[in-house]
């Protein structure tokens, strides 16, 4: 057996094997070690518990991703409605950039499409108390429940008055 090879012997259910890289100790070692080991197709050796437990972060993490996006994006549009006279450049383009990092992640996530309320209604209780928060509005101005669909989210069309061309009038 050579020293690169791992023992197939459990220590202890949070270790796996024996002579693998600790969970605990290198996460990123770990990940390595267990990737390694699936391509390898020695899946007795892999330390399951963790690797499932990994796997649901990711889940996790993903949805994160999304209701934060969705939180930003629903917090610039309230702003939008509530202070027409503050609208910003820097307004537009916190909407646009969250409307694709939105979209991207739900194409690159197509399960979390079922999620999108979810999401939204999280997403949109953060968003009402940071606007009143930033705008210093009362929060009691703002909607409790989400005033915005799902295209209105979007797509709903904002540009700044000074962004037209003379022909769109």
């Amino acid at each position: 057996m050579s020293t690169t090879t791992k023992s197939k012997v459990p220590s202890t259910p949070d270790e796996g094997p024996v002579g693998s890289i600790r969970y605990a100790d290198d996460f990123y070692g770990w990940v390595e070690q267990q990737v390694a080991l699936l391509r390898a197709g020695r899946l007795t050796e892999i330390d399951a518990k963790n690797v499932a437990e990994e796997l649901s972060d990711g889940g996790r993490t993903e949805y994160r991703e999304l209701e934060s996006a969705l939180r930003v994006l629903m917090l610039h549009l309230l702003k939008w409605d509530y202070q027409p006279t503050h609208r910003s450049r820097s307004w537009v383009r916190s909407i646009e950039v969250q409307r694709r990092r939105a979209t991207r992640v739900l194409h690159q996530n197509p399960s979390l499409k079922p999620r999108v309320p979810e999401a939204t209604r999280e997403a949109y209780d953060d968003a009402r108390r940071e606007a009143a928060f930033e705008t210093g509005l009362a929060n009691k101005l703002f909607p409790m429940n989400c005033p915005y669909d799902w295209p209105a989210i979007t797509t709903r069309f904002v540009e700044l008055d000074d962004q037209r061309s003379p022909d769109e009038d």
